[in-house]
């Protein structure tokens, strides 16, 4: 079952009824001059959170052993087993009808 699409007019309509009811309810909105920012003007813009500047340096962990035992296994993979080899008395061709449709192997 799909699931009903809204359009972009109902999704309008739902917002309009929404901050209709809000301001029935007695809410109110805010109103400011067109330009004021919410931030001082001499104020500096924020540092973003994830970027620190001079990081105290951290112990790492040593993983020397996990990358070992992750070659290890990665060579076991590379490892192909012995496949039979066939002779050349059992080379297989196909064969096709005049129209070049396969029609069954033979064995030379």
């Amino acid at each position: 079952m799909i699931k009903p699409v809204k359009t972009k007019a109902q999704i309008r309509e739902e917002i309009e009824n929404q901050i209709q009811a809000y301001l029935d309810l007695g809410g109110e909105v805010a109103r400011f001059q067109p330009g004021h920012s919410g931030r001082d003007s001499n104020e500096p813009l924020p540092k973003p959170p994830h970027i620190e500047r001079n990081p105290e340096p951290q112990a790492r962990t040593p993983v020397l052993s996990e990358i070992q035992a992750i070659e290890a296994r990665r060579q076991r993979k590379k490892a192909v087993p012995n496949r039979r080899r066939r002779r050349d008395s059992e080379k297989k061709t196909l064969l096709t009808d005049d129209f070049g449709e396969p029609l069954r192997w033979i064995t030379e």
